[in-house]
């Protein structure tokens, strides 16, 4: 009997050897920078930031909201550090602090983080485009499209989930993941895109809502050279059945994305563009600091371009915050010189942290202070004149 359990105790441990080279195999393939360990991380190649200068006394026009899910000041101030001490957001004089507590949790989920700063209420976690109550609010991307702006969103996850979701659609729970599509590909949305092919092409409904919208005159494609190709909108790209591809293995998937979109959106009237670094939230998740700082950069490198547009437009409003922090990250020590962090964390879930906010261009002023989330979209809604009518329409508060 012992030798048997000495037998299986060899066994197991070769097993365990043999898994932990696979994944050093698979930290190899991401080898652009050093992922020595999950709370160690050493940046070998960092990007130049841009400089630019915010407008004066202009109106707001355009609206760009970018959210990097899961990024909190604490994966922030470790991606400036590994950059060499700068990251686009340095841009950014204008600063404010939301708090992100639900309507019945002290730490928030994504679907009513994103509810609270797409609609201006605050409601209870898992719940999308909806009061605590349960009934339909209107979000900033509809109430654009509702002034004859253009509207749109590009993010790395799938586009059906918490964060894209709550700005055009409305359900009880994220989990109704084939309603939120139905909702979305009816919603008016000129600029869509992320991946989640499965929800739009193989639901369990047997509806193939990507032949519905292309009836209805979008233009539908499923690669980022498609993508690129197309003229004119409205256009839905779906990149992946399910989520895109970390950032290491999808390029550059989202600064594309984004360029495309605001070839397409810009216009007369003007348009609302949400954007979302998806995967941060992930590296919090897992509790790998090199996963969190590569979504990081793809964020900061995808807002260096949004900045420059933003700059030769002078009428658009760019705002960056986050929906929650995600694992609880502590900067422990590394160094600016050599470009490298070794960091902490205390779980693998969200936390109750509040958050900074980011406002460049006009009227940036308005979003210094400490204010809860809710009043985050409130403050947009009103620089843009997206004044809240009930009669408007029946469907929402």
């Amino acid at each position: 009997m012992k030798k048997s359990l000495v037998i299986m105790a060899i066994l197991l441990g070769f097993a365990y050897l043999a898994n932990a080279q696979v994944v050093d195999r698979d930290r190899s393939k991401y080898a652009v920078n050093n992922f020595a360990e999950d709370d160690k991380y050493t940046m070998l190649n960092p990007y130049e930031t841009v400089s630019v200068q915010e407008p004066k006394g202009k109106k707001v026009k355009n609206i760009i909201f970018m959210i990097g899910d899961g990024m909190g000041l604490e994966q922030i101030s470790a991606a400036w550090v590994c950059n060499g001490g700068k990251l686009n957001l340095d841009n950014f004089s204008k600063v404010g602090i939301q708090r992100t507590y639900s309507a019945n949790k002290l730490v928030t989920d994504s679907a009513a983080a994103g509810t609270a700063l797409s609609t201006g209420h605050k409601t209870n976690n898992g719940m999308v485009g909806m009061n605590a109550d349960t009934v339909a609010v209107k979000s900033l991307a509809e109430e654009a499209m509702e002034k004859g702006k253009r509207a749109g969103a590009a993010v790395t996850c799938r586009v059906n989930d918490a964060t894209p979701a709550v700005f055009f659609s409305h359900a009880e729970t994220r989990k109704n993941q084939e309603d939120i599509v139905a909702q979305m590909a009816s919603s008016g949305v000129y600029f869509l895109s992320g991946g989640g092919t499965k929800f739009w092409e193989d639901r369990e409904d047997g509806r193939n809502i990507a032949e519905e919208v292309k009836a209805d005159g979008y233009t539908y494609v499923r690669t980022k050279e498609d993508l690129m190709a197309v003229e004119e909108g409205p256009v839905i790209a779906l990149m992946d059945s399910y989520e895109l591809k970390p950032s290491l293995d999808r390029g550059d998937i989202l600064p594309a994305s984004v360029t495309k979109a605001l070839e397409l959106l810009d216009n007369k009237k003007g348009f609302f563009l949400m954007v979302e670094g998806s995967m941060i939230d992930d590296g919090g998740h897992d509790n790998k600091a090199g996963k969190t700082m590569e979504e990081i950069f793809d964020f900061d490198r995808t807002l260096g371009l949004v900045l420059e547009w933003a700059e030769k437009d002078g009428e658009t409003l760019v705002i960056v915050t986050a929906d929650h922090a995600t694992g609880g990250m502590t900067l422990l020590g590394g160094s600016i010189d050599e470009k490298k962090i070794r960091v902490n964390y205390s779980t693998t879930g969200h936390n109750g942290v509040a958050l900074p906010v980011f406002a460049w261009g006009p009227h940036s002023e308005d979003f210094v202070g400490v204010y809860e989330n809710a009043e985050l979209s409130d403050k947009i809604r009103a620089l843009i004149k997206l004044i809240f009518q009930p009669q408007a329409n029946a469907l929402f508060l």
